[in-house]
């Protein structure tokens, strides 16, 4: 895996090397703010950033809600990579946000997931098994990947028989804790979660049961004028970085 990772890397640093043709800037920090379900590509993407560019970034990962919670309370955030799109659209709506500078990074795709490998037949009807005891989900009001398990258990029409059993997590990645440590035996995670790891139990959710996870990113008005935040969401642009993400399990592009 270490190995791997290092070659993408390399590979990054020469597709983003190549597709750029601006003189070299002096290397600068940027501070992003990340949906938390984005958390392992987006290591990897500051990796790639890091050694093409010679720039530092520092990443904050949360729900969406809370992170954009905090942009609006002047939290020192210079890019937002967001679990949808209504919150970017509302920072630059609002201010908190450049306009022009928005755009989808990347299409998430929900699954359902259980740490035990003979629970999930590949198909969702666990979610009709009367004695399951709880479906963890993240919290649908903050985190889009909770508002699309919602979704996906109302197409199915056992939304009502489920809601006394979901327990909800604060985050993506607390609802795949819960999961993964037992004390839910089935939850909704994002695949990008689980798309490196073999274990356990999964079903696929079909795409026509929720509506599309766009994600977009956005400049914050606080790295209007920082070098370092600009040249990230170029490098956020690039095929460099769409390996990567396409790579942890998420489309790429609107």
């Amino acid at each position: 895996m270490m190995m791997t990772r290092l070659v993408r890397t390399a590979a990054a640093v020469v597709l983003f090397g190549s597709c750029s043709l601006a003189t070299p800037l002096r290397a600068g920090e940027t501070i992003v703010a990340v949906a938390a379900n984005f958390t392992a590509a987006a290591q990897e993407i500051g990796q790639a950033f890091e050694a093409a560019t010679g720039h530092s970034v520092t990443y904050s990962f949360g729900s969406t809600g809370q992170l954009y919670a905090q942009i609006t309370q002047d939290a020192p955030f210079e890019v937002f990579l967001a679990a949808d799109q209504a919150r970017p659209e509302k920072a630059e709506a609002e201010g908190f946000g450049v306009a022009g500078t928005r755009f989808t990074y990347a299409v998430g795709k929900l699954v359902l997931w259980s740490a035990d490998p003979a629970l999930i037949d590949g198909s969702g009807a666990v979610l009709d098994d009367p004695g399951l005891a709880h479906v963890a989900i993240a919290n649908p009001v903050t985190a889009p990947y909770g508002a699309a398990a919602v979704e996906v258990m109302q197409a199915l029409g056992v939304y009502d028989r489920l809601a006394p059993r979901l327990v909800q997590g604060k985050s993506i990645t607390q609802t795949y804790q819960f999961v993964a440590t037992g004390n839910a035996p089935v939850g909704f995670v994002a695949l990008s979660q689980v798309a490196l790891d073999a274990r356990g139990s999964r079903w696929l959710v079909p795409d026509d049961l929720y509506a599309p996870i766009r994600q977009d990113a956005i400049l914050l008005a606080g790295g209007d004028e920082n070098p370092a935040a600009r040249a990230y969401l170029d490098f956020l642009k690039s095929p460099a970085a769409a390996a990567i993400i396409e790579h942890f399990g998420y489309g790429t592009g609107g």
